[in-house]
């Protein structure tokens, strides 16, 4: 039987039970096994593959939590087989609308957060990468990671409730429980009164507390979405109100931005249209979306070793508002010939300026360990933006 009757499961709501469970207890195995597994060059291809699965299957549950949800909304609710075990069913209630909201609310967390960055392990076909009004966020992506977490420990300790009631039926009491969702076996009176809504009050407290903290206890600024001051050196004539240092690489063949939040800028520019920079950043204070530990590992920045990198240039006035910085960035204890070109646009003693250089991480021994472009790009594009006047 394909329906519902009130003493027993149709075909319909057990396949969708039986197959969300397979899939949820396969997604958990999956992300517990990522979160073991370092990140190298060496497991980037493994990681990846997983990591694309484990999303996949969770937008798969809540596709399927979808059709779960409108399938028991047109169907009776078997009622339950000891309406006079009132605690117990009441907690089994709770438990079940805990695990209704974790179905949803788990996947979909986690796809807007792939939804937010961009990168690591993309979604496979045919679902797509983005959700409509979930922006490319650093704050997003937190909020949503976050909100994927605390639903993780929530499903962990539903999904064992959930098994470890249905053991007690099947090995204590001994009754039809289990074989009503395994066979459709018939089972309860039909005059026995049926589970209320009152256990959908704390489970839908819990998931609004699960939302609400990371929404609530997110830092109002968003680090790289507004303009980060920085210091200038005291012997410039320009002094550097504001600006931004970012970085753009290749990610799994997606072009993922990150950036460094503390720097200082000595400029020394004059009417000739020469001068000279030296910029001395602290790669500390770099972020790259979720994968900003191994960027800052001892694959890449090394920023245990090496705390800060320099660029120190010539500047010369290329055309009117065309200008070259030609000098040297050292990094990670290389030290590599680089030409930033920038357009400065004067308004008396106050300017702006931006500028592009193109770098290739081979040439600082960085990620020496991912020999091809298939994981992580080779090239570098590095964009800075600032506002400055002039002191003297």
């Amino acid at each position: 039987m394909v329906s519902n009757t009130s003493s027993s499961y149709g075909a319909l709501a057990r396949f969708f039970h039986w197959s969300i469970a397979l899939l949820i207890i396969t997604d958990i195995g999956l992300g517990l096994i990522g979160d073991a597994i370092e990140r190298n060059a060496e497991t980037a291809g493994f990681l990846q593959t997983l990591y694309s699965t484990h999303k996949t299957i969770g937008i798969a549950v809540l596709l399927l939590a979808v059709l779960r949800v409108i399938w028991a909304l047109t169907q009776p609710k078997p009622v339950p087989l000891h309406p006079e075990r009132k605690a117990e069913t009441f907690v089994a209630e709770v438990v079940h609308w805990a695990l209704y909201g974790a179905i949803f609310v788990m996947p979909l967390s986690g796809w807007v957060m792939h939804s937010a960055e961009t990168g690591f392990a993309p979604i496979w076909w045919p679902f797509g990468q983005d959700l409509p009004f979930v922006p490319k966020s650093e704050s997003v992506a937190h909020i949503a990671g976050s909100i994927h977490g605390l639903s993780a420990i929530v499903i962990y300790l539903t999904v064992g409730a959930h098994i470890a009631g249905a053991l007690k039926h099947a090995i204590i009491d001994r009754d039809d429980t289990l074989a009503r969702m395994t066979k459709g076996k018939v089972a309860g009176s039909q005059a026995s009164s049926g589970s209320h809504l009152a256990p959908m009050v704390p489970a839908a407290i819990l998931w609004a507390a699960i939302i609400a903290v990371p929404i609530l206890t997110q830092p109002a600024h968003e680090h790289g979405s507004t303009t980060i001051a920085v210091e200038t050196a005291s012997d410039a004539n320009w002094q550097v109100e504001s600006g931004t240092l970012t970085f753009t690489v290749a990610q799994m063949g997606a072009p993922v931005t990150g950036q460094f939040g503390a720097w200082t800028a000595s400029i020394l520019y004059d009417d000739t249209g020469s001068g000279e920079v030296e910029v001395i950043i602290d790669t500390t204070s770099l972020t790259l979306g979720t994968v900003t530990d191994q960027a800052k590992g001892a694959e890449f920045f090394d920023t245990s070793s090496y705390t800060t990198a320099v660029f120190a240039a010539e500047i010369e006035q290329i055309e009117g508002a065309s200008h070259r910085a030609s000098g040297t960035l050292t990094l990670v204890g290389q030290t590599v010939p680089v030409v930033l070109d920038f357009t400065l646009d004067r308004d008396g003693d106050a300017a702006s300026m931006t500028g592009t250089a193109s770098l290739d991480r081979r040439d600082f021994g960085m990620g020496s360990g991912y020999t091809d472009e298939s994981t992580v790009g080779f090239g570098v594009m590095v964009d800075v933006a600032l506002t400055v006047t002039r002191t003297r």
